[in-house]
């Protein structure tokens, strides 16, 4: 097992306030708490990605717009230059089964040769989704680990020793 402590680590991650399925309305989303969790843990630097146009905060009209948006999310922010870093953590909340769709915006250009990637989501039932094969897809050349997590959105806030563990 490797020392992830000791690596130059990069947080990439898609998260929404709003009202979220399961939780409510948060001031932050679920997937932000786990982003902090790990530069906690590990001294990562954080990247958020953020849609372009922001999502409704209803959850049901969110969740529609974001089936809209599969394959054409625009960002405001392109991913800085990676190639510092030895490891990428790659966090999203689970919309149709896979990432949110600005993610795969983000990810899409970037070379990932050489970088180790490691992944979470967050969700209310849905697990790793399809993320870690679309990762695989979209990330050439980097090492994408099998330890990915799965972290139910209402216990994101309390998850900080689950992560710990994981890291």
């Amino acid at each position: 097992m490797s020392d992830y402590k000791n690596k130059k680590s990069l947080v990439i991650y898609f998260s929404k306030a709003g009202e979220n399925y399961g939780v409510g309305y948060v001031e932050k989303g679920n997937t932000e708490y786990i982003a902090e969790y790990v530069k906690d843990f590990v001294g990562a630097d954080l990247f958020k990605v953020e849609p372009q146009v922001s999502y409704p905060k209803d959850y049901d009209a969110c969740t529609e717009e974001a089936k809209r948006r599969i394959g054409k999310a625009p960002i405001k922010e392109a991913i800085p230059d990676i190639s510092k870093y030895e490891v990428i953590y790659i966090m999203s909340p689970i919309y149709w089964g896979t990432y949110a769709p600005e993610l795969e915006t983000a990810l899409k250009d970037v070379d990932f040769t050489g970088k180790t990637i490691r992944i979470v989501t967050t969700h209310e039932g849905s697990g790793l989704g399809n993320v870690p094969d679309d990762v695989k897809r979209i990330c050439k050349g980097a090492n994408v680990l099998d330890d990915s997590i799965a972290i139910q959105g209402s216990e994101c806030k309390n998850a900080k020793s689950k992560i710990e563990n994981w890291i």
